[in-house]
């Protein structure tokens, strides 16, 4: 672990790939965010970020507090929730999925069966707000980010990365490989208090539907909304 003052009010705690315990991290964080002195703990694949009040604490203070807290091992996970997300993986929806299927040598049954047998824990939220970045991804499955990103990659999109998958929150541009889309909406800020449906330290599992199923549940989303 390596640490850093990277603001007046501001450290963070960086980790190498094999370091990296998400649950040690998601641990880390509930604790942090008891201590008087902390506004904000951000979490990110390999690294925590807290930020406090200088007026309540120091650099040196918090740097001691992380390097306790992260020698003391949690065999306790922390309790997410499970959601499980529908996509369509249909080439309408799965933009990518053909240059996935040559890329790799597998059919699109293959890739759907690979992209939803896993059960995805979700690391962080970030790239944009209530993104998901999601560990669990079949190493068969990994790809690389397209050399030139998408100006649009539309909201619900479902994509692959490196050794990692996540959805888009909302259409934006991006270079991830899209392979499906899912009608759910991940974003919920007409409630203030969890804006997002996803949170680190939840858990995810996909699963195949059909482009009539897709519009049928996006309008149930719509509805939902409008009321």
């Amino acid at each position: 672990m390596k640490l850093f003052d990277i603001s007046e009010y501001a450290v963070m705690a960086v980790f190498s790939e094999q370091e990296t315990d998400v649950n040690q991290l998601l641990n880390c964080r509930q604790q942090l965010r008891q201590h008087p002195a902390v506004t904000e703990v951000i979490l990110g694949y390999q690294s925590i970020t807290v930020y406090f009040r200088i007026d309540q604490s120091d650099h040196a203070s918090l740097k001691q507090e992380l390097t306790v807290l992260f020698s003391q091992k949690k065999e306790k996970p922390v309790q997410g929730v499970l959601h499980r997300i529908p996509v369509c993986y249909e080439q309408a929806y799965g933009i990518d999925i053909e240059h996935l299927s040559e890329y790799h040598q597998l059919t699109f049954e293959q890739i759907i069966r690979l992209h939803t047998t896993p059960t995805y824990d979700v690391c962080f939220l970030g790239f944009s707000p209530g993104f998901p970045f999601l560990s669990g991804l079949n190493p068969e499955l990994a790809t690389p980010r397209k050399e030139t990103p998408r100006t649009h990659v539309p909201t619900g999109a479902v994509g692959i990365a490196g050794h990692q998958t996540g959805i888009y929150p909302a259409s934006s541009p991006g270079g991830w490989q899209i392979i499906g889309q899912t009608p759910i909406d991940l974003l919920t800020l007409e409630d203030t208090e969890h804006p997002t449906l996803l949170q680190p330290g939840d858990q995810l599992q996909f699963y195949a539907i059909s482009s009539e199923d897709y519009h049928n549940i996006q309008k149930k989303e719509r509805d939902s909304r409008d009321h």
